[in-house]
């Protein structure tokens, strides 16, 4: 777990411009700076970024964040990944609490060496592009199927020359190991041969995989002439393993938000050709079926994914798999569906064919996963008889328990009673009797079987151990002794006219080796700072940006107004539909991992309606275990240390003060962000007004400010 205080220390230390800058051309404008919008298509520039507040704001499509979010949005990162990944450009080690020593070294030893075997693809790639500039052979294979040379380049494509040893031109060493590590060279040293090293990749227009930072972490061949076999893939390595990632989803990544939806092919060439002819939000799984890794890898990017398979039997097998995949990830809010052309064409020749729009037809009017389920269950079964309807029910079963629960799943349940000539509380009674025998015979003798909603919590560490599950809110006095766990956002000092937010017995634990000051006007427990602010009277001075990073700890027990919204709802999820739709827009688009926290309890009162608060901490911790990348085991971690409330009938009015807060605090941020851009345009200034008056209701009157 990365320990208390870590990230704030990250985004303070971190630039913003700067790291927004490596991905977006930035002007200055005012004391901000302003250009194109990442995330959504626009010809004047709408993204300002602010370094007085670290934060992105772009008017056009309502993206905004930290330097965090940026990386989260941009590169499709999760939470924690993303963290990692400023710390790495910041140059900082991300300490881990529960990590020894021994670990640390590891993870620094193998970061060490991806970071080289990316720099050796990074060169390979470039050799091959040259290759290819030099090949008219190549060049003209790439025109026989469609290709311009702005796609090629795009896309990176290349090409590995016929001759055995060509990528000796362009290392220092033939013989150095990460060629061979990197998948580049294949090493031959048979017992009582002669050593052969030679390239792996022959006489083949090369396709750069890329990661979804853009760097080359492996090379797809496909064969010019007749040969096998016809595709080669880089072998699984350091950098790259092929169930994980997807070809073309840093080419695409922006088309996919601006269109709504992925398109999942099944070849590079389908990807390219597809850019090429105006779709240019398409991916392809490399050789492989399409995996759980891949479908979430694909939600963060979009919540609407379709898969394109030929028509023929292979086709038919290969949307099976893909549906088993994406079931564990069929929430009400996603979507998923399966296209399938006809037999003699694939989405090249297609659109070729019939054109774009006739394509684009097809996707909208794709096979939903609901009726492929139900498909996939009928397969083979007579349901005119009672032998096939069974049957069918059998073999729906499987497919319909891999499904969230939700209405999506009860919706398919009553279809698959009614095919099967039963009622919905008669099927599902049945399955749960088979369920408990199966539990039953499976466990240990006289063991009873679990509750279908109830899930074990972690093992805790100990009994206060920061590692504690979220019990502790059922507790009597719902304090935890820990530590609350990181979180992202500057934290807000709860104001002392109105008790604060945290009870007089949550008290931070006194620090070691440190007498408490017995003085008055101090801090409790610490020895007092006088208006110069050192603690002997000094000035502090300014702390060197190239100093050793030494992270610090925030207040213990200090709670921002997200925090307490969040607390509040979980406490009282039914609060949420009471809220307007701007409230739950302004809580679903806070950055991570408040964002998906709220996203998270969306779908659970939608799904299931108002639940117990006991209920929603297990389904909220069992997410954040499937997804640790999310960051929700960080927030779940920190808001253990509110407390219970003492009056419940109090919760609305408290969550409405808070969101209250919430939302004139954005407002009077957008206004500061459109008044410190400079010279703005008609847009901008109609923006400002709007806000102005928005701010001036929400001061006046705050219920009925969007009247």
């Amino acid at each position: 777990m990365i320990p208390q205080g870590f990230i704030q220390d990250l985004l303070a230390r971190a630039d913003i411009v700067d790291v927004v800058g490596r991905a977006v051309p930035l002007k200055k404008a005012g004391i901000n700076y302003k250009g194109l919008c990442p995330f959504h298509g626009e010809k004047s520039p709408s993204f300002v970024v602010s370094p007085s507040r670290q934060t992105y704001h772009c008017f056009g499509c309502g993206a905004h964040g930290n330097a965090v979010g940026f990386l989260m949005e941009h590169t499709g990162l999760g939470f924690v990944e993303a963290v990692r990944e400023l710390a790495q450009e910041m140059g900082v080690t991300v300490p881990e609490d529960d990590v020894s020593p021994e670990e640390r070294a590891r993870a620094a030893q193998a970061r060490e060496r991806q970071v080289s075997l990316t720099e050796v693809m990074a060169r390979a790639a470039a050799h091959y592009r040259g290759q290819l500039k030099a090949s008219p052979r190549a060049v003209d294979y790439l025109k026989a199927r469609g290709l311009t040379g702005d796609i090629a380049a795009r896309f990176g494509l290349g090409y590995a020359p016929a001759g055995r040893h060509t990528l000796a031109s362009c290392y220092p060493k033939y013989d150095d190991p990460q060629l061979v590590e990197a998948g580049l060279v294949i090493h031959r040293h048979e017992p009582g041969e002669e050593e052969r090293r030679y390239d792996r990749f022959r006489d083949r227009i090369m396709f750069p995989i890329r990661n979804p930072k853009g760097e080359v972490i492996g090379f797809g061949g496909r064969i010019i002439d007749a040969g096998e076999p016809k595709y080669l893939n880089s072998p699984e390595t350091p950098l790259f393993v092929k169930g994980r990632e997807l070809y073309g989803l840093f080419e695409a990544r922006t088309s996919i938000r601006e269109r709504g939806h992925v398109l999942v092919t099944e070849g590079y060439m389908d990807v390219v050709a597809l850019a090429q002819l105006g779709v240019p939000n398409a991916v392809a799984t490399l050789g492989t079926a399409c995996s759980g890794e891949h479908v979430a890898k694909l939600l963060r990017f979009s919540e609407h994914i379709v898969f394109s398979f030929d028509g023929d039997a292979a086709g038919r097998r290969a949307a099976g798999r893909a549906m088993e995949a994406v079931l564990p990830h069929a929430s009400d809010t996603r979507s998923f569906r399966f296209l399938f052309l006809p037999a003699e064409h694939d989405p090249d020749s297609f659109i070729r064919a019939h054109g774009t729009e006739a394509f684009e037809r097809c996707i909208a009017e794709a096979v939903p996963l609901s009726t492929q389920l139900i498909h996939a269950a009928r397969e083979g079964c007579d349901l005119a008889t009672p032998e096939g309807r069974a049957r069918m029910l059998a073999q729906a079963r499987p497919l319909l328990e891999q499904l969230p629960s939700g209405l999506l799943r009860e919706q398919l349940l009553v279809e698959l009673a009614r095919d099967g000539g039963l009622s919905p509380e008669v099927l599902a009674h049945h399955w749960q009797e088979s369920a408990s025998r199966q539990a039953a015979r499976a466990g240990p003798r006289g063991a009873e079987p679990s509750p279908r909603r109830t899930a074990p919590a972690p093992a805790a560490t100990g009994p206060a151990g920061p590692d504690a599950p979220w019990a502790d809110w059922d507790q009597p006095d719902g304090l935890s002794s820990g530590p609350p766990p990181d979180h992202v956002l500057p934290p807000l000092e709860a104001e002392g006219g109105h008790g604060g937010w945290s009870s007089g017995a949550a008290a931070a634990p006194s620090r070691p080796n440190r007498e408490p000051y017995q003085g008055g006007g101090g801090r409790s427990g610490d020895r007092p700072w006088n208006r110069k602010g050192g603690p002997d009277g000094g000035k502090r001075p300014w702390k060197d940006r190239n100093a050793p990073f030494e992270p610090r700890l925030p207040p213990p027990r200090t709670t921002t107004l997200l925090d307490r919204a969040a607390w509040l709802l979980v406490h009282d999820i039914g609060l949420w539909l009471q809220l307007s739709a701007a409230l739950h827009d302004l809580l679903v688009e806070q950055p991570a991992p408040y964002g998906p926290f709220f996203a998270a309890l969306d779908r659970l009162v939608n799904d299931q309606g108002p639940l117990p608060a006991d209920t929603v901490t297990r389904d909220l911790q069992q997410l954040a275990e499937a997804d640790e990348a999310s960051g929700l085991s960080l927030l779940l971690r920190r808001l253990q240390g509110l407390h219970e409330l003492i009056d419940t009938t109090l919760a609305s009015g408290e969550l409405q003060a808070v969101l209250h807060r919430l939302r004139l605090q954005s407002v009077e941020d957008e206004i500061g962000l459109l008044l410190e851009s400079g010279d703005l345009s008609d847009e901008a200034v109609e923006r400002r007004n709007h806000l102005m008056q928005l701010r001036a209701r929400l001061k006046k009157d705050p219920e009925n400010a969007d009247a």
